[in-house]
């Protein structure tokens, strides 16, 4: 009966009913993990807040900086769709978490890169150039239409079973790409 602070929330505003952007995007996590790479880029959509400032109309809904993460979007009727809690919230640390580990796939624990993307289907690829200490790797994303779990990466064009990469500073430009059923997607990367 006494759920605590949320209880003074009316319905529709804030935890209490609508976009709460901080479970949104551990939802959306989930749906990478799974490799919903469908399901992972429509929602992914739905609480980009840039997608709130598509038209004068959907601006004035909305009500706050479209390029802020605001911590909720409330769904009460006499505020259907207005953000809130902008410049005030952890979400934009998890969105952003979201985008580098759950989306591209990049992570990183140590001197180990694991290469797990989750992109749409249709992307054809995407190409991320990532920087460890003075050494610069490009990463092409992987093919579209492969399965995940069948994967390799080649490093300058030598093939490795896996999706990890040990991160090495000598220094020098490398190639990193997932490579699916010996199919890759291939990118002029630096």
């Amino acid at each position: 009966m006494n759920p605590g602070y949320i209880k003074g929330y009316v319905p529709g505003v804030r935890e209490n009913g609508g976009q709460y952007t901080h479970a949104a995007v551990w939802t959306i996590m989930a749906f990478a993990a799974l490799g919903d790479r469908r399901r992972t880029w429509e929602l992914l959509n739905m609480i980009n807040p840039v997608n709130h400032s598509k038209s004068a109309t959907a601006t004035a809904v909305y009500k706050v900086e479209p390029y802020v993460m605001a911590a909720d979007v409330y769904e009460a009727v006499s505020h259907a769709g207005r953000g809130g809690w902008t410049w005030y919230t952890g979400s934009a640390g998890w969105m952003y978490q979201l985008i580098i580990e759950s989306f591209l796939g990049l992570h990183r624990s140590h001197d180990r890169l694991t290469l797990v993307p989750c992109l749409p289907q249709e992307w054809k690829s995407v190409v991320i150039h990532y920087r460890y200490l003075d050494t610069n790797v490009s990463y092409p994303g992987y093919p579209v239409g492969r399965k995940r779990d069948q994967s390799t990466i080649t490093v300058d064009g030598h093939e490795r079973p896996g999706r990890e990469l040990v991160l090495v500073n000598d220094k020098k430009d490398h190639t990193v790409e997932l490579v699916q059923d010996k199919a890759a997607v291939r990118e002029n990367v630096v």
